[in-house]
């Protein structure tokens, strides 16, 4: 075994645990779930004994959770820094989340776009929330004032920009499979307005 596989091998021990304590149950709770003996997951636990994968199996099930998400190796990207978007008065910070969905955190200083030609639409939906300021989302003809600790949902179709108000905010911004990729694409050089 790998310091590697150690390492990962503590780590999951941990979780079944930590797993098991956050849902206030004892040895005798989950091993009654996992139907596993109290001593075999004990001995799991304190690491005298072997991870088997159809041990896991049944304790991820008795735990609510996938097989997946209780081996899987911690994430070595816990900090990100931002990435600094200057033609558009943004700054970014990309946040971990579903395979299908993405989570953008924005930081704008400008307006959106003043000309409807610059707005961009595609396929999918957004949400997004302001953190701190005042957000202006343009979609179709309406103009929005979205303000700190308010939300919105809005289908992609509709050509749509966010901007800043009366200087800068900060929006958390959620995006589906199908306006994450078209927000992924290359810019075309014309600063159309992303939201």
């Amino acid at each position: 075994m790998t310091q590697n596989d150690g390492d990962l091998d503590s780590l999951v021990r941990k979780r079944i645990r930590a797993l098991r304590l956050a849902q206030g149950w004892s040895l005798e709770e989950l091993a009654g779930r996992a139907k596993l003996s109290q001593s075999t997951l004990s001995r799991m636990e304190n690491g005298q004994r072997r991870l088997a994968l159809d041990s896991l199996v049944t304790l991820a099930r008795a735990l609510d959770t996938t097989l997946d998400q209780l081996v899987e190796s911690a994430a070595d990207d816990v900090v990100s820094s931002p990435v600094i978007d200057s033609a558009r008065g943004q700054m970014r910070w990309p946040v971990k989340a579903d395979p299908g969905m993405t989570v953008i955190r924005q930081r704008m200083t400008g307006p959106p776009p003043d000309s409807p030609a610059r707005m961009r639409a595609h396929p999918g939906r957004e949400w997004l929330v302001v953190l701190s300021g005042t957000a202006v989302l343009l979609l179709g003809n309406r103009r929005l004032r979205i303000e700190t600790h308010q939300a919105a949902e809005f289908p992609t179709m509709l050509p749509h920009a966010i901007g800043a108000e009366g200087g800068p905010c900060e929006v958390l911004g959620i995006f589906d499979r199908d306006a994450r990729r078209s927000h992924q694409r290359p810019d075309d050089g014309g600063g159309k307005g992303r939201s």
